[in-house]
């Protein structure tokens, strides 16, 4: 009895990948193109320097003072608020923020709704390469302001704090006493400033009023520098944009 032939069945393959599936796939590309665009342009957003071009204080009723305890008030005398700004010349998150924010809290004390209370730090003095850098810069800082030109503080300020500027922490070099006093003079300071920093006569008087900043900072309530507080209350300068508008 011959066995009973089998009629073969022919296989035909499924697809490996259907209509739907191309459609939800390409989506999926265009989803993650869209975000990683989107986290490079709020990344480049959010460094971006805000009311760029306006530049440094301008206005002549702006006025500057060295403070008892080493903080510099630049302001005009009836300013509507004013604010605490804790900052290390050599912090880079500090110069981020000056960056940043620098030429809007400029026009902000222009227009007299704000005046700011720099107090400059030098905690990161150990890591400039001629170990007092932080220290330097305050008395350099402070140099410009006992002046009383308030133009040339914001200038140099600005200057100060710039990426240009800022030493590397745990660098090979940073800037001399002269290289700060040229830095003055470029800033429009006088000569009287200008030899006040390269004579070094303001700087044991600075490494005491740094210490003294630094301790003020930590009633705060802030966790480092920089830090900016209002009423008592630390401002999130990061995390906000729109804190110096918020201001007033």
């Amino acid at each position: 009895m011959s066995a009973k032939k089998v009629k073969p069945v022919k296989y035909t393959p499924e697809p490996t990948s259907s209509r739907s599936t191309f459609i939800f796939g390409g989506l999926a590309l265009l989803v993650i193109a869209a975000l990683v665009i989107g986290g490079v342009l709020w990344q480049s957003n959010s460094g971006k320097a805000r009311n760029e071009g306006y530049g440094g204080v301008q206005n002549a009723a702006v006025q500057v003072t060295v403070e008892d305890g080493g903080a510099v008030l630049l302001g005009q005398p009836a300013a509507a608020t004013t604010i605490d700004l804790f900052e290390d010349p050599m912090c880079p998150y500090c110069g981020e923020l000056e960056h940043k924010h620098g030429q809007e809290l400029a026009q902000a004390i222009d227009d007299g709704r704000v005046a700011v209370r720099y107090h400059m730090l030098a905690f990161l003095d150990q890591l400039s390469a001629s170990g007092d850098y932080s220290t330097r810069a305050v008395a350099a800082s402070q140099c410009v302001a006992v002046t009383g030109d308030a133009v040339a503080y914001s200038a140099f300020h600005t200057a100060l704090m710039s990426p240009e500027n800022q030493p590397a922490e745990r660098g090979d070099s940073d800037h001399t006493n002269e290289d700060l006093a040229q830095m003055a003079r470029d800033a429009g300071a006088s000569d009287e400033a200008a030899a006040c920093i390269t004579d070094g006569s303001q700087i044991e008087q600075a490494r005491v009023d740094a210490e003294a900043g630094r301790q003020l900072l930590a009633t705060t309530g802030a966790t480092g520098t920089p830090a900016v507080v209002h009423n008592g209350t630390v401002i999130d300068t990061f995390g906000n944009e729109n804190w110096v508008a918020e201001l007033g």
